[in-house]
């Protein structure tokens, strides 16, 4: 599954270009190494959308619903030998951390989404002579009832196991909506460790170049966050991408409310929070155990001076009772006057 990566460029232009497929000797080089693809796949130049010496990074295609998109495909043979190289068109989608990639062929003609829009007629497989650039054009057939919005796809060119993908950025012409919500934000880790983990979910009909803002709030005051940063994912419409992000200045000890805010081209904002607790474990665990054990010793101090004062308790008293007839009573010591005198 090939995985594309492409920058982003704010153009919208309708390109009807119809052309039969041509065929350019290459200049003649070094042969390519055994461990090189030995051939590559790319826009054909010479259109609006190229850039400064003719080269485009990817194809971009607006129409209404029923319209025939059409563009062309270059594919260049660098080595000395044939190649035989198939093409398909592909629907586009973000894998769980957010990289572009895109889905095998669909089992039926005509099933899936806008990558079962194109068609390269009798090019869909080309023999290309050693050396040689050859030009294939192609067609995006746009299904009338198409919603609005981006529709990401790509081409795909395949030989002998090996596929290389260039992006299409297609839009079917009408309203657009930038919209997008965050998910199951949390906290993990402690330390330098710590991340925050959020879910980011394209709820519009456009692709998303998101920018976050991670905020935090503790018991005693603001907390160091995250500043506003772009995020190193293109989101596509309707896609879902688990995210994390580093946060070096989590507290070591608090009770935090975290905010991750998520803004992006178009009006798109959205915000949810989480509360963490950050705790020394370590440092902690040590102030259990000496407390564990100055609470013992003060309970076994205890236990010993009880046992004594039980051990020295008043002793019994005789059978017949004291002079006060009370059962237990001693009798007070006979006084003895002293006077001196003989007896």
């Amino acid at each position: 599954m090939p995985v594309l990566h492409t920058t982003r460029r704010d153009v919208r232009l309708l390109l009807v270009l119809l052309a039969a497929t041509a065929l350019h000797t290459v200049p003649a080089g070094p042969s390519a190494a055994a461990d090189e693809p030995g051939w590559t796949a790319e826009p054909a130049a010479g259109t609006a959308a190229a850039r400064p010496g003719g080269t485009r990074p990817y194809f971009y295609l607006e129409g209404a619903p029923a319209a025939v998109l059409e563009d062309r495909l270059a594919l260049t043979n660098t080595t000395d030998r044939e190649r035989t190289v198939t093409l398909r068109g592909a629907d586009a989608y973000n894998t769980a951390d957010g990289a572009f990639a895109v889905r095998p062929a669909a089992p039926t003609p005509g099933a899936g989404g806008a990558g079962s829009w194109f068609s390269f007629g009798a090019g869909a497989t080309v023999k290309i002579p050693p050396r040689t650039r050859a030009v294939v054009p192609f067609t995006v057939t746009v299904p009338p009832a198409s919603p609005p919005g981006d529709h990401p796809a790509a081409v795909i060119a395949a030989e002998a196991g090996r596929e290389a993908g260039v992006r299409v950025h297609l839009r079917v012409s009408g309203p657009t909506l930038a919209a997008l919500t965050v998910e199951d934000v949390a906290v993990r880790g402690r330390g330098a460790a710590a991340v925050v983990s959020y879910t980011l979910v394209n709820r519009g009909n456009v692709a998303l170049a998101p920018e976050l803002d991670i905020r935090a709030e503790g018991a005693f005051g603001e907390v160091t966050g995250r500043g506003p940063r772009a995020v190193p994912v293109e989101l596509l419409p309707g896609q879902r991408v688990e995210l994390t992000e580093p946060w070096p200045g989590a507290p070591v000890l608090d009770r935090v409310r975290v905010t991750v805010t998520v803004t992006a081209p178009g009006g798109a904002e959205a915000a949810a929070s989480a509360s963490a607790w950050f705790v020394p474990w370590r440092a902690a665990g040590w102030t259990g155990l000496g407390l564990l054990g100055l609470g013992g010793t003060a309970f076994a101090a205890l236990f010993l001076v009880r046992g004594r004062r039980l051990r020295r308790g008043p002793a019994a008293g005789g059978a017949g009772g004291g002079p006060s007839g009370r059962p237990g009573a001693t009798s007070p010591a006979p006084e003895h006057e002293l006077t001196g005198a003989s007896r």
